[in-house]
């Protein structure tokens, strides 16, 4: 392999990650919105249990309520709270 070939190959490589980047890149922000409000959802989840002598709310801090709220917000959290009481 000479060196025009190699430059050509890693031209077309880099049309083809720029390409792959361009088709995935609305999946990946999708993905990294959800991971970044599942986190804001452990910080809530955590403050509540850190004031939960005081006031007297109580929900458990996992992956799935933590879900919960980073998808559904403050609504999420609300939900929470009713199906806590309810249950």
């Amino acid at each position: 392999m000479d060196l025009n070939q190699k430059i050509i190959a890693a031209l077309l490589a880099g049309f083809f990650l720029i390409a792959l980047l361009r088709v995935f890149s609305a999946p990946l922000k999708l993905a990294l919105k959800l991971l970044v409000n599942t986190l804001l959802g452990f910080l809530a989840l955590w403050a509540v249990n850190i004031t939960a002598a005081a006031t007297g709310i109580a929900l458990g801090l996992n992956l799935w309520n933590a879900l919960i709220i980073g998808i559904l917000g403050l609504p999420g959290f609300v939900l929470l709270l009713l199906v806590q009481w309810i249950l």
